[in-house]
């Protein structure tokens, strides 16, 4: 592969920049990584993706974390089809929209209700919203540089943001109680509610997994002052544990936010919370024309009945300890620093005195050549349909991928 856009890729990427302001946008913007990254693709099945050129990689994206069961998964696609022939989007839901309902209750301890909408930033949003409704408070606490979405509230690029948007958060360090204790008293009684990500994960760094006793803190601060602990399960919900991420802690949230991986790709958010909030969730006003589609929730169920039948976390976790061990063992091999941070399912290779993630870039585009779709930055998602043979042919690729990054 050369390290400039292919024919029909760099043919669309043209055509795009002349009716779509830079031509793409947010985290799907291929221009911001080496240029033999695709940015446009043809199909996908399992593991495995199609670029436009008609170039294959072995996926380790899952489409940026929806695809828990991989692509094209046949138990998904039949029910999203089945449901498709009787209606999707139609002038009430469905019956499905009451069994995914009781089925994410049922599945989630922490969760004595659900509402549906359609991604993260719909999710995380709500539960903001319906914290402060229920506790009558304004400030909300996150850690820095955590991504909790797009809205003005929480978007990592603030043009067209202005102060007011974010008059009512206050940041501390995640991990750090102490932090988080000073926040409470700058914010003087006026806090609503904490949001946190189950582990550390901000792009371009290494990831942190959280201390239990950090969780649990968060868990007693809240309680204490009356506020109410958020768990953004967006990025990591149904792949880490299928009841929360916070399940093997013992630390259950008021309000959780998921999304990505619960239709295996169709589009849907939820936010489950306790009993203590309903009235809250009942009475704030949130909609979408296509929140109650029918073929998503369709999906979710299949896909969370799966998920819960083959411990999906556990199988995922399986053959990620396995790309961890290679790709570990390798570079100590090549004599290239590396640090491979992260749970297993979803794990982030950075490199040793890579600044500007020069060397990263290199790497992944080996990786491509070979067949392999990593990202330079971003935490990557494995599924359960990369398997111990998709391990070892992966393997291969990065070895030698290590081997032209150590002359470097």
């Amino acid at each position: 592969m050369s390290d400039t856009v292919t024919s029909v890729d760099g043919a669309l990427r043209e055509r795009a920049r002349a009716v779509v302001p830079g031509g793409m946008y947010g985290h799907m913007d291929a221009g911001r990584f080496p240029l033999a990254f695709p940015q446009f693709y043809a199909r996908a099945e399992g593991c495995r993706t199609w670029d436009v050129d008609g170039r294959g990689y072995l996926d380790y994206l899952c489409a940026f974390g929806p695809m828990v069961l991989g692509y094209q998964n046949p138990i998904v696609e039949q029910a999203a089809a089945r449901q498709r022939s009787d209606g999707d989007c139609m002038s009430g839901p469905s019956a499905r929209f009451v069994e995914l309902a009781e089925l994410f209750v049922d599945t989630v301890p922490a969760a004595d209700w659900v509402k549906f909408a359609k991604n993260g930033t719909d999710a995380t949003t709500t539960c903001l919203t319906i914290a402060r409704a229920a506790t009558g408070r304004r400030t909300v606490l996150a850690a820095a540089g955590t991504y909790h979405g797009a809205a003005p509230w929480c978007t990592p690029r603030t043009a067209g943001v202005i102060p007011e948007d974010r008059a009512h958060l206050r940041y501390f360090t995640y991990n750090d109680l102490d932090s988080v204790q000073r926040a409470v008293d700058e914010a003087d009684g006026d806090v609503a509610a904490v949001i946190v990500t189950p582990f550390r994960h901000e792009i371009r760094a290494a990831q942190q997994a959280v201390d239990p006793d950090f969780a649990r803190g968060l868990r007693a601060l809240c309680t204490r002052i009356g506020a109410v602990l958020i768990l953004d399960d967006v990025r990591a919900g149904m792949r880490l544990h299928v009841g929360g991420s916070w399940e093997p802690y013992g630390v259950r949230p008021d309000l959780s936010a998921w999304s990505k991986a619960i239709a295996n790709g169709y589009p849907l958010a939820a936010i489950t919370g306790v009993d203590a909030l309903r009235d809250a969730a009942r009475e704030v006003y949130i909609t979408g024309s296509f929140w109650y589609g029918s073929v998503a929730m369709a999906a979710a169920i299949a896909t969370i009945g799966e998920i819960r039948r083959i411990d999906a976390p556990a199988q995922i976790g399986r053959v990620g300890e396995l790309l961890r061990a290679g790709l570990v063992e390798q570079a100590q091999r090549h004599g290239v620093g590396i640090n491979h941070s992260g749970p297993p399912q979803m794990p982030l290779l950075t490199f040793a005195a890579d600044p500007d993630f020069a060397i990263a870039d290199a790497w992944t585009t080996e990786c491509l050549r070979g067949g392999a779709l990593f990202h330079p930055w971003h935490n990557g998602f494995l599924s359960t349909a990369h398997t111990e043979s998709d391990i070892a042919r992966t393997l291969e690729i990065t070895d030698r991928a290590f081997e032209a990054v150590s002359r470097r």
